[in-house]
């Protein structure tokens, strides 16, 4: 495929709309202001638009510039990872997988669903977590391998994502010794005598645990809400509420932290999901983390 522009000239107009102006651009380049004012003309000629038009004593994007921005922004900042990625190639044998980890996800939950690939030789594991429709940029961008989530990837044209179930966990209330007594007395409508602390909307199982606690009649008394589930747990641990989690991690709930078990949230469960970039995930890592068919020659 034939190139209808200079790279070059892409890199010097992106430089020029992330400072603002063609001076503070030809100073981050090392240029003149004239030799980056010409490169930005001669892409502008290629395309066949104006990228740039005037606004007061400085420049602004047209339409087409922020389309065109748009792009660049991708080309870069993917680029500016091309060197720290040969080194690694060059320099270690490491098998590198880089996932990312949605912020509704359960903490204690990640370990157990990346177990599979912990123990693999010379593994270098890129943990990265940050809001679900982030990550999926990022993946997108092929930033990341994987996305780890407590939901599947929504429907979009835009993004070639596909979401893989890993599983799930029926959820189950926990407590300090503080309140495990008086949560379960009763339970679960005792649950409406002590203070509860859940998880925010951005855990997909909120709405399940208020619609469950709605069915038994629980006028909750909500004394904290948060988006990360393992400060969460710390919070419940330090005795601040009865709290909800997946029962596959009530071992480790109850040996390490010393918590109660006190009921089972019966019927809402937590499912957990894959995403990756393609239908049949070829990452040999991330392939090891999704369930394998009955018949492998399926």
């Amino acid at each position: 495929m034939s190139m209808s522009f200079s790279y070059r000239h892409l890199y010097y107009f992106w430089a020029v709309a992330k400072e603002g102006g063609l001076t503070r651009a030809a100073e981050r380049l090392g240029l003149s202001v004239q030799t980056v004012s010409t490169q930005v003309r001669e892409l502008e000629q290629s395309l066949g638009a104006a990228l740039l038009k005037p606004a007061g004593r400085g420049l602004t994007l047209t339409d087409a510039g922020q389309a065109a921005l748009e792009v660049a922004e991708q080309i870069f900042v993917l680029g500016e990872t091309l060197a720290e990625r040969v080194h690694e190639a060059s320099t270690a044998p490491a098998v590198r997988l880089a996932v990312g980890i949605s912020d509704g996800l359960p903490k204690l939950v990640v370990q157990r669903l990346l177990q599979p690939i912990i123990d693999t030789p010379h593994l270098r594991l890129l943990c990265h977590e940050d809001e679900f429709d982030d990550l999926l940029g990022d993946l997108a961008l092929h930033r990341l391998d994987v996305v780890l989530a407590d939901r599947p990837a929504p429907p979009n044209p835009n993004l070639r994502v596909y979401s893989h179930a890993l599983g799930s966990s029926p959820m189950a209330w926990f407590a300090a010794p503080r309140w495990a007594e008086a949560a379960m007395r009763d339970f679960p409508a005792s649950l409406a005598d002590v203070p509860l602390l859940l998880p925010t909307d951005h855990a997909a199982v909120r709405m399940r645990l208020d619609q469950w606690l709605e069915r038994h009649g629980v006028r909750a008394r909500v004394a904290g809400e948060f988006e990360d589930s393992a400060l969460l747990a710390e919070f419940g641990a330090a005795g601040m509420g009865v709290f909800p989690a997946a029962a596959l991690m009530s071992d480790k709930l109850v040996q390490r932290d010393g918590l109660v078990r006190v009921g089972d949230c019966t019927g809402v469960e937590e499912a957990f999901y894959a995403v990756g970039t393609d239908k049949k995930i070829v990452h040999p890592l991330v392939s090891r983390l999704l369930p394998q068919p009955a018949d492998a020659s399926d």
